[in-house]
């Protein structure tokens, strides 16, 4: 039994280190204000990022349109909406200055690509700008 505790301590602890590009991190250090809006006309869902940095981020560091199907994108924002609403729900053990408002992402609805790849591409900005962890998964580019 205290083997079996050991080891479980001993994995927790460890943790793998995002590596940060040189032009990555002049994306995340830029102080200019970039606005991207997320919008669908048809679901009138509309999301508006203000986070210096993102628009040129999405531009030249994350993967392009159509690199990731649809349902990855939704099913991982399903986990990150989930884990964000989360935060927001706890101010005082998460900043909230970071984790200002909830999002309103419902699974049963189409909200489209674009929604998603942004969505999704601005959860992945987000964890690696200020090495935060929304989910299971390693936020790689």
């Amino acid at each position: 039994m205290i083997g079996l505790c050991l080891f479980l301590i001993h994995c927790g602890a460890s943790r793998e280190v995002l590596s940060i590009s040189d032009q990555e991190r002049k994306a995340f250090d830029a102080t200019e204000g970039d606005t991207v809006r997320i919008a669908n006309e048809e679901t009138e869902y509309e999301i508006i990022i203000i986070d210096p940095g993102f628009y040129t981020w999405l531009n030249s560091i994350a993967r392009p349109e159509g690199y990731y199907s649809q349902s990855f994108l939704e099913n991982r924002n399903i986990l990150m909406v989930m884990e964000w609403n989360r935060r927001v729900l706890q101010p005082g053990q998460f900043n909230p200055n970071l984790y200002e408002l909830q999002i309103d992402y419902k699974s049963e609805i189409d909200y489209g690509y674009e929604v998603n790849y942004k969505l999704y591409n601005y959860f992945i900005y987000f964890q690696r700008k200020y090495n935060q962890r929304l989910g299971p998964f390693l936020p790689r580019i």
